[in-house]
């Protein structure tokens, strides 16, 4: 029913800055909070940001102070602003409704690759 798709994705030197969008085919603010994922290789898959419908919005905290989830109703699209960007960044970025506060989760997107190398 829900469909998510990520772009914006990239190779950036570390120190760099990245945005990636979603494009949510629902409205976000319907009482939905959405995040924004990741899973390097190896490693789980962890939420890293999140944001209700009011703005409200938590991080992970490895990425607090660096990283800007925003939502832009108009376009049905949630950014995620990323600054000062760190090779330990380098994952598969996914964003998805944060089943933590009562919606369900939709089916995972294919997710934008972000790599970050000198």
């Amino acid at each position: 029913q829900v469909q998510l798709v990520e772009s914006g994705g990239g190779l950036v030197q570390p120190g760099g800055s990245l945005r990636l969008s979603c494009v949510f085919s629902g409205n976000i603010f319907n009482n939905k909070v959405m995040a924004w994922y990741r899973q390097a290789p190896g490693n789980r898959r962890e939420l890293v940001a999140s944001i209700a419908s009011g703005g409200r919005a938590e991080y992970v905290a490895s990425v607090k102070g660096r990283f800007t989830i925003s939502t832009d109703n108009a376009k049905n699209t949630m950014f995620l602003q990323m600054n000062n960007l760190k090779p330990e960044d380098t994952a598969v970025y996914y964003c998805n409704v944060d089943p933590r506060y009562g919606s369900a989760r939709a089916d995972w997107g294919q997710g934008t690759q972000v790599t970050v190398s000198s």
